[in-house]
């Protein structure tokens, strides 16, 4: 188009246009609509539109299209309308040279301004002061195209646009006779969906400006989801400040956000992200691809840096329709689109304006227009050379009707791909680009007409080792018991069955005797089978749905409460059976004569059993255990990955779980009670063998500060199940193996060392005052054994004193022996003098008999003076004279009948001899009350005479 003709299109009614800026669009639209009729027919009485209805029997026919777009410097999206007429002219050129078509396109320009009523009024200057068109090319502004689109229908008129991608211009019902090359924005949507199943994504949030675009595309994209099966977290949309919305999708765990928002915005939105930590390899943005290059330097109007809005933005994808094919073959002009686009900037180069991006789409719309018009003139010669009367005519509801019907049959490869219509919409290839370090990169694209999706390998650089997940994946798992802990506790459990295993051997061998046979060998057994089955009970409690099932942990539940119930009542029921024994023996004066067999005591045992099986039986019928699952709060996985952890535990509950257990706690705390008072009344029986009371209270003690302990803390680490299972197992080896060490221990320690002397009866004793009259009985036995030590001493102290008074005598006499010897004057002397004090010296061997009598005389007797027994002589012995021989028979006769009994009295009895007693010079010993017979063990040895 001349430049004249350009300026008086701009230009063309200008004084009339005030009153028309001032209507509204539906104003406008409406008075179009009432007008029609009119307006129609005065602009064609007024042109007759300078043809007549044979333009499609002619060849070399010129065929005016009208063009729509705003032109105006001053205007809004003049840039692409700029860019899009060097495209223009360049495909009308290359039809021209193509030889295919017998008519030439002629372009008639009308400047929109992007404004509804100037819009309206340069298309109905067209229609009243220009030629006949045949189509309308263009529409650029959305505003404008729609109200043009939607009266066309009454004008025949068929509209192809190149840059109107509003998706309200899709609703055929409204705009019957509106086609576009462009694809809309609603065509980005089935794109994403594909994008979305490529990578398993099927949880999404989107964030929407608050603009009717925006909100159509989002709209479009919720149905489309829908029919995906992609849930929509959350949908936020905002007018001018986004970081509220940003910040709820984060609390939704929304990792994948769709946006829909202009370049402006996007700006704020990506510095809300940088602040809330929404970037990176745990979240994906997907936006339009529309936006200018840069667009984060020049809409920067945030307190965020550059490089912020950068490290936020990287890894984003954005959707956008692709401007020019990337398969290069020769389309429907013959070229390339790497060919085309050569040509395209040679074009923009000379006329020194830029590239617009729908410049593909507007040369690929000439060519659609190329081709709809020869084939309307073909259809239409066919009809002319059918009628026969040669008087064909054909209206423009006619013609427009067939432009219709063809345009929907289009189907060729263009610079922008393969164009094809579906309902007026191009089915178009959708590019995916991903920001890479400061800039964008074509991954990928998505071709609507096969609807496939193909990503350029290793192109997509995720943020983290694989693609970001769609939420926050939470994976259960399960707090199971450590199998190291679990193998550690049940070797300590094998050994206490072992252990209890050896005390059933050493009962079972050594029943018959005695000690064991007093202390009720069978319900010994029972006892330990009691323990055993409480050991047994462990390697349940250490099952958990890791090992089993979860119909067999149901039954697990079970088994382990009714062994572990049952281990305790055998053991303690037993125990407390043997000791009421005891107490009935014992306590019960009437019963001392009657015999307590191991049966009854059985039966003893059997009915606490039973009870205990008529609790367990209505707890399984009433309201069994069952498998519960409780499940905590998301942790973070320990090993960095982009998942979350839910931990879960298996409980074995049921709907009245505190019922049931002060139930069986009541119960088992009566046994236990009944137990003590059994023991504390049978505390005082001597019997070891019998009497068991000290160690049941022992037992009693640490199973019930044991259980009390075990169960609060059990309760308190519920959540923590090794911990749990750790208390529980030592709880329960504790008790068994106190409760049976103190019932064997003693036992065994007493069959090896005195095995009779725990069924010895020393005495029963009953009472305090008892205990006090044999304290002081021991202390009085005390005290004579010390007295009789200290006699003892004293009487050895004395025999050592007499020995020597002896000795000394038994000297003298040998002096007066020699002088008898050598003086026989003197023997009348000895005989009456020192006779008496042989006779003294033979009776000492009689001071021991204890009396101190006795003693005193012998001392009165040894402390005489000799000068005194010396110088008291016979004066009948005085009278005689010397002429007595000393050696006469009578003299030898006295001297043996005094040496003889004094060696016989002095070494016989040393040598084993008669007795000293038995003879005396004197006569009988009976017959001198000095010479009694004293007992063997306090008699005195008289030696070295």
């Amino acid at each position: 188009m001349a430049p004249a003709a350009r300026r008086r299109e701009r230009g063309g009614g200008g004084g009339r246009a005030g009153w028309e800026t001032l209507l509204p669009a539906g104003c406008l639209l409406l008075c179009a609509s009432l007008l029609r009729p009119a307006l129609a027919k005065v602009c064609n009485d007024r042109t007759k539109h300078g043809q007549d209805n044979s333009w499609f029997s002619r060849d070399g026919e010129k065929l005016p299209i009208m063009v729509l777009m705003p032109m105006n410097e001053s205007a809004l999206m003049s840039s692409i309308s700029q860019g899009i007429e060097p495209a223009v002219q360049l495909a009308i050129q290359h039809v021209r040279e193509s030889g295919k078509y017998s008519f030439a396109l002629i372009t008639k320009i009308y400047d929109t301004e992007c404004d509804n009523a100037k819009g309206l009024r340069a298309f109905f200057d067209a229609i009243c002061y220009g030629p006949k068109h045949l189509m309308i090319f263009g529409g650029v502004c959305p505003s404008v195209t729609s109200i043009i689109a939607e009266s066309l229908e009454g004008w025949n008129l068929v509209q192809l646009s190149f840059a109107a991608t509003t998706p309200v211009l899709a609703d055929k019902k409204k705009y019957p006779n509106f086609f576009r090359t462009v694809p809309s924005d609603n065509a980005v949507n089935p794109a994403v969906v594909k994008f979305l199943n490529f990578y398993n994504w099927s949880r999404v949030g989107t964030l929407t400006q608050d603009v009717q675009r925006f909100s159509e595309v989002r709209n479009d994209l919720t149905n489309e989801l829908e029919k995906a099966d992609i849930q929509i977290a959350d949908t936020e949309s905002f007018s001018n400040d986004p970081c509220v919305n940003v910040k709820k999708l984060k609390d939704n765990d929304v990792r994948i956000i769709i946006g829909q928002f202009d370049e402006n915005l996007a700006s704020k939105v990506f510095c809300c992200a940088y602040n809330l930590n929404m970037f990176g390899s745990k979240y994906q943005w997907i936006i339009p691809g529309w936006y200018q290059g840069n667009w984060w330097e020049q809409a920067n109007t945030t307190n965020c840096t550059t490089k912020k809005l950068l490290t936020a933005m990287e890894g984003y994808i954005s959707v956008d329709f692709e401007p020019l094919s990337a398969r290069q073959i020769k389309g429907i002009s013959g070229r390339t689109p790497k060919e085309y686009e050569r040509e395209y900037s040679r074009e923009l180069q000379q006329k020194g304006v830029e590239a617009s991006k729908f410049h593909g789409f507007a040369y690929d719309g000439i060519w659609v227009i190329a081709k709809t018009l020869t084939r309307v003139m073909e259809l239409l010669r066919i009809k002319q050379g059918q009628d026969v009367y040669h008087n064909f005519t054909v209206d423009d509801r006619e013609v427009g009707k067939m432009v219709l019907d063809v345009m929907n049959e289009t189907n060729f490869n263009g610079v922008t791909g393969q164009v094809m219509f579906r309902n007026g919409e191009r089915m178009g290839t959708i590019k995916f680009n991903q920001f890479q370090e400061g800039r964008e990169v074509k991954v990928g694209e998505y071709n609507a007409i096969a609807d496939i999706l193909d990503l350029i390998n290793n192109s997509i650089r995720f943020q983290g080792v694989e693609p970001p997940k769609d939420r926050t994946f939470v994976r259960l798992q399960r707090r199971h018991i450590n199998v190291p802990l679990y193998s550690i506790l049940s070797t300590i459990t094998i050994l206490g069955m072992l252990m209890a295993g050896a005390f059933l051997f050493f009962n079972i061998k050594n029943r018959n005797h005695r000690l064991i046979k007093m202390s009720s060998p069978y319900m010994n057994n029972l006892i330990i089978l009691g323990g055993m089955l409480s050991y047994a009970s462990i390697f349940l409690f250490g099952l958990d749905g890791g090992f089993v099932s979860d119909k067999e942990f149901e039954t697990l539940c079970t088994v382990r409460t009714w062994i572990l119930i049952v281990g305790y009542t055998t053991a303690f029921g037993a125990m407390f059976a043997k000791t009421w024994r005891v107490h009935a023996i014992f306590k019960n004066v009437k019963m001392k004569k009657k015999i307590i067999k191991d049966q009854k005591l059985l039966i003893i045992v059997g009915g606490m059993l039973l009870i205990d099986l008529c609790i367990l039986i209505c707890w399984q019928i009433v309201d069994p255990l069952k498998r519960t699952v409780e499940e905590y709060s998301l942790e973070a996985d320990p090993q960095g990955r982009d998942i979350a952890i839910r931990p879960f535990l298996e409980h074995c509950e049921n709907t009245h779980m505190t019922i049931w257990l002060g139930i069986v706690y009541a119960y088992k705390g009566l046994l236990m009670l009944f137990g003590c008072f059994l023991a504390w009344e049978t505390r005082n029986v001597s019997i070891p063998a019998l009497n068991d009371s000290k160690y049941i209270g022992m037992s009693v003690y640490n199973v019930g500060i044991m259980c009390i302990i075990g169960a609060a803390v059990s309760f308190l680490t519920r959540d923590q199940p090794n911990i749990q299972f750790c208390i529980v197992a030592l709880v329960i080896i504790f008790c068994s193996t106190i409760t049976l060490c103190l019932v064997f221990v003693p036992k065994f320690i007493s069959m090896r060392t005195n095995p009779d002397a725990a069924t010895q009866n020393r005495r029963l004793k009953f009472t305090q005052n008892q205990k006090k009259e044999d304290s002081k009985t021991s202390t009085s036995v005390t005290s004579v054994n010390q007295a009789n030590t200290s006699r003892l001493d004293g009487l050895q102290t004395d025999n050592h004193r007499l020995r020597m008074r002896i000795t000394e005598l038994d000297k003298e006499l040998e002096e007066v022996t020699m002088q008898l010897q050598d003086t026989p004057e003197k023997t009348p002397y000895i005989k009456q003098n020192h006779y008496p004090d042989a006779n003294n010296i033979l009776s000492i061997r009689n001071f021991t008999d204890g009396k101190d009598g006795e003693k005193s005389i012998l001392k009165n007797h040894l402390e005489q003076k000799p000068q005194a027994q010396w110088g008291s002589m016979d004066p009948s012995r005085i009278n005689r004279g010397p002429l007595e021989d000393i050696n006469s028979p009578e003299h030898i006769q006295r001297r043996l009948s005094l040496q003889l009994p004094i060696l016989h009295h002095a070494y016989l009895p040393s040598i084993g001899g008669v007795d000293a007693s038995c003879t005396s010079p004197n006569g009988s010993p009976g017959s001198s009350p000095r010479h009694r017979h004293m007992p063997p063990s306090y008699r005195v040895m008289v030696s070295g005479l």
